[in-house]
């Protein structure tokens, strides 16, 4: 590794948000660490995710691990810093999603599994920032950079994806709380992603002709995502993000970013009037 490199890892890095947020710190030339659970060689998985990454232009490297293990979560951490000697970026996006959530219907008229997203996802991903955090800390320098969503502030496929985007929020701006309570130069920011350009949206818009104008000119693509925390990680003010929440299309907009045909994606605070949280600052 060179100095210059910055070093980041991804966590479900195989399909969606986590796979486009990989390629784009990958065309930023960083050292990507890609996990997850998915083995093989074929689309969809880790290893095909860390080919692309170093076809953007990084280094990218697949590490399974399951995110409902912790002792796996602690020896891909070790990993990395046995190889590379620093964390520098801490991409938390793993998460259980399952189909189920898209079934009509309430919460208890779906299968149970529906609640494993507040496991992996907000647990799983307290659980790496945990391993990860002491290293961070100690070279005074990084970012802990959450994706989430809107659905923190509205109803959207029910209570445990809810519940799961809130969690993140609130669990970034309180690890912020104690970053800049040990005085070190660590960001922790939840990122509202917006409706993105991934394969499974593509395919229903393909086979819903309403959902595909509704969605018209509204897409953000998966690597959107991925510039903006760089953009976060290299500012010259970094801490000013910490503890926030904070729009992708919005911080995407003020850093210059364009996405999908040259232009700026939309933001639901403009779309659907919706807006991050404000948190209290008062400690007990």
């Amino acid at each position: 590794m060179t100095e210059k490199q910055t070093v980041a890892i991804v966590t479900g890095g195989s399909k969606g948000a986590g796979r486009g947020i990989a390629r784009a710190l990958g065309s930023h030339g960083c050292i990507v660490y890609v996990t997850g659970r998915s083995d093989g060689d074929g689309p969809g998985t880790i290893h095909a995710t860390a080919r692309e990454v170093t076809e953007a232009g990084g280094l990218g490297i697949a590490i399974r691990c399951d995110h409902a293990k912790d002792d796996q979560v602690q020896a891909m951490i070790e990993q990395v810093m046995a190889e590379q000697g620093r964390i520098d970026i801490l991409v938390n996006n793993a998460c259980a999603v399952s189909d189920a959530l898209l079934v009509p219907g309430a919460f208890w008229e779906k299968p149970r599994h529906i609640g494993d997203m507040i496991d992996v996802g907000v647990r799983s991903g307290f659980v790496a920032s945990w391993f990860a955090a002491p290293h961070m800390v100690k070279q005074d320098k990084g970012l802990m950079f959450f994706t989430s969503g809107s659905g923190a502030m509205h109803y959207s496929f029910g209570p445990a994806y809810g519940a799961n985007k809130a969690g993140v929020d609130k669990m970034a701006y309180d690890m912020g709380v104690d970053f800049a309570g040990a005085g070190a130069n660590v960001a922790s920011v939840s990122v509202w992603l917006g409706s993105l350009a991934v394969d499974r949206l593509l395919e229903r818009m393909a086979a819903m002709p309403d959902l595909a104008a509704r969605l018209e000119g509204m897409l953000e693509s998966p690597e959107y995502a991925g510039h903006v925390a760089w953009a976060i990680y290299n500012d010259a003010d970094p801490m000013r993000f910490n503890g926030q929440t904070v729009i992708a299309a919005e911080a995407g907009k003020a850093f210059g970013i364009t996405d999908i045909g040259g232009k700026f994606p939309p933001s639901v605070r403009d779309t659907i009037g919706v807006a991050p949280p404000a948190y209290h600052a008062h400690k007990v």
